[in-house]
């Protein structure tokens, strides 16, 4: 990758750099990345202006992503970065015009757990807000994975994830009185993965 592109996104997930380049998240001003990991995904809001946020439950997680915040010369806070678990952040309610739930919700360990991951993202959306989620689905490899139970099941490439499919996906669009602003779009990894992207907007 060209060095310039590099230093500016980072190791961005390829369908929010999509979405970047589209300009779709312009008139963002203040974004929340839930389960930000070392900050992969930050890199180009670090640098921009934006109000930057993120939460993991892993505390070294939270350790690198408040170092990497401060090596870009970001004005964020240490304090904006906090080591909690998705469905228990301390955030006000519609805090935030885009939250970013990249590879967190296909850890749940049951239902109920996605339930609350989800709901607490979607708390602190503001409305006209964006969603931006990547997660492991079943779509393409209905017949390659076995069941476990909780709506867990295991994949072909020997991991364990709870697993969503479209139909899940779009019941929970409009409970949730969203709408999606892409099409949903999912990536076969030769038939060992799948990994679904899930883009709404909250009304």
């Amino acid at each position: 990758m060209n060095a310039t592109v590099q230093q500016l996104y980072g190791n961005i997930d390829i369908y929010l750099f999509d979405q970047l380049l589209k300009g779709r998240f312009d008139n963002c001003k203040t974004i929340l990345d839930a389960g930000c990991g070392g900050g992969r995904n930050l890199v180009y809001f670090l640098q921009k202006d934006f109000k930057v946020y993120g939460i993991d439950p892993n505390t070294n997680a939270i350790a690198e992503v408040q170092f990497l915040s401060k090596a870009l010369g970001s004005d964020n806070p240490a304090a904006n970065f906090v080591n909690c678990p998705a469905e228990d952040m301390p955030f006000e309610d519609v805090k935030f015009d885009l939250v970013i739930s990249s590879a967190v919700l296909h850890f749940a360990a049951d239902s109920n757990h996605f339930d609350a991951m989800l709901r607490s993202m979607w708390r602190v959306l503001k409305p006209s807000g964006y969603l931006f989620a990547r997660l492991a689905s079943d779509i393409g490899i209905e017949g390659r994975v076995i069941p476990l139970g909780n709506s867990r099941y295991k994949l072909p490439d020997g991991s364990e994830r709870f697993l969503v499919n479209e139909q899940i996906l779009l019941e929970y669009t409009e409970e949730l009185n969203g709408e999606l602003f892409e099409p949903i779009k999912t990536t076969n990894v030769q038939n060992l993965r799948c990994m679904t992207t899930w883009c709404l907007r909250k009304k």
